[in-house]
């Protein structure tokens, strides 16, 4: 990992075609019941303690072996080779430089000093190791979960692999694919079928959150030779890999792959590309006719009839279903309501100005559904409310909407939608009647921004 604008866009147009759905992804022997540990013996890590993160990293790398000794031969057409040079683990807060050779986690071609790994976990293809700082990985469990680690593991053994392919020296194509190589394990991993770790789907929410903190910088240079991607970048990939499986991770991570990750203009410095508050309501507030406006007739054969948009303040007006709610779609009166101070505020302080833009957006798709004759109350509306937002969404980053309100999508912008989902989408007083994770909300999401409408559930 080394953990660390477009033309006009016809509106009613998709951007990208979906990938077809690729769910083989090795055909391993089934774990078993209960995952078990692999021992020291049978799997040795050079430099390992006994501490139990240490265990969790031997434990996923021993299934990354077993996953690819079949997968790789499946699709990429060679034999798989184990890495030459092993994996080292380092503990940065008390370095014991005696548990390693001469060559410290390297190799006679290019020595490490087990000092580097601080911090770190990284691949060398020089030495074909991986190597990991064990103290990180015990503060990246502990924020953002268990199994965080195993798929930091997965992103640098997918590295391993992209070498003995060719793939290589590509920078953000490079980590995104490796991102979706991880995905693809641990859906693996999530069917049961590793020995030595298991995975329950609602851990993803964790997994992906921790993404935020591996992404680059808000505003860096994405053609820069350490670029790894943005947030949405990088959780696209792995849910990617994850839904489709490794051959879109082997076929879809070309030139053309479409990027967030862009670089601030001068202009956007000062407030990281974030629109004071009144402007980001009237500009959403235009934004959303414009966009459903064109689009509807062309999708139901009907005019489209704007709701109304009504902030309030702590108590949710009267209306059916919208009791304790902070967000919603009033059927009665065809209005959108948001509550003003316990949401829109904050999500626009916490996160920024394109999460308070995903939660306006969100009730405006169930009154879009709701005038198309469509259900609003389920978690079928709910996911398809997520996607038209992202469907949404991708006009700003299109460039789509300068003659409605002159301005344009900042850096950052779509990373902030994720983490609204991520943060708020889960919570009932938000989105209610959805059985949905915030991992699947987002995978909705992404859906709609590459996809388009037609990914939506649109159809009676």
């Amino acid at each position: 990992m080394t953990l660390r604008r477009a033309a006009p866009l016809v509106l009613s147009a998709v951007l990208l075609s979906g990938c077809a759905v690729d769910v083989v992804r090795g055909q391993a022997s089934p774990g078993g019941d209960e995952a078990r540990d692999v021992s020291v013996d049978d799997f040795p890590v050079t430099g390992a303690g006994g501490e139990p993160i240490d265990q969790v990293a031997r434990n996923a790398l021993a299934d990354l072996e077993t996953f690819w000794q079949q997968a790789y031969p499946e699709y990429f057409g060679e034999e798989y080779t184990p890495l030459a040079g092993g994996y080292f683990s380092v503990d940065s807060e008390d370095l014991d430089a005696s548990l390693y050779p001469a060559t410290g986690i390297g190799c006679q071609e290019q020595p490490t000093d087990p000092e580097e790994v601080a911090g770190n976990a990284f691949y060398d293809p020089v030495c074909d190791v991986v190597a990991y700082d064990r103290t990180l990985l015990q503060e990246l469990a502990d924020d953002y979960g268990r199994f965080l680690v195993p798929v930091v593991m997965a992103h640098e053994f997918g590295h391993a692999m992209q070498g003995r392919y060719g793939f290589a020296e590509r920078s953000i194509l490079d980590e995104t694919q490796a991102d979706c190589l991880a995905g693809a394990w641990t859906r693996w991993v999530a069917d049961g079928r590793a020995e030595h770790l298991s995975l329950r789907e609602p851990e993803l929410d964790q997994v992906i959150r921790g993404f935020l903190l591996l992404r680059d910088d808000v505003g860096s240079d994405p053609d820069d030779g350490a670029a790894h991607g943005s947030f949405f970048d990088r959780v696209s990939a792995f849910y990617e890999g994850y839904q489709a499986g490794l051959s879109t991770c082997r076929d879809d991570f070309g030139d053309d792959r479409l990027f967030t990750a862009a670089e601030f203009d001068p202009d956007d410095l000062l407030d990281q590309g974030n629109a004071d508050y009144a402007s980001l309501v009237g500009w959403v507030g235009s934004t959303l006719p414009a966009f459903y406006g064109e689009v509807f007739p062309d999708v139901f054969g009907a005019a489209f009839e704007a709701p109304s948009v009504e902030a309030f303040d702590g108590d949710a007006p009267e209306c059916a279903g919208l009791e304790d709610r902070d967000l919603g779609y009033c059927t009665d009166d065809s209005t959108v309501y948001v509550d003003e101070s316990d949401l829109a505020i904050p999500a626009y302080d916490e996160i920024g100005d394109f999460a308070l833009a995903t939660a306006l957006a969100l009730p405006y798709a169930l009154a879009v559904r709701d005038q198309a004759g469509l259900s609003v109350d389920d978690g079928a509306a709910t996911r398809s409310a997520v996607c038209l937002t992202g469907w949404y969404q991708a006009q700003w980053f299109a460039n789509a909407f300068i003659d409605v309100v002159g301005a344009q999508i900042s850096p950052g912008d779509i990373d902030e939608a994720v983490q609204f989902l991520l943060q708020y989408g889960v919570d009932d007083r938000v989105l209610p009647n959805v059985d949905a994770s915030g991992f699947e909300l987002v995978g909705a999401f992404r859906s709609g921004f590459l996809e388009g409408g037609g990914a939506c559930d649109l159809a009676d």
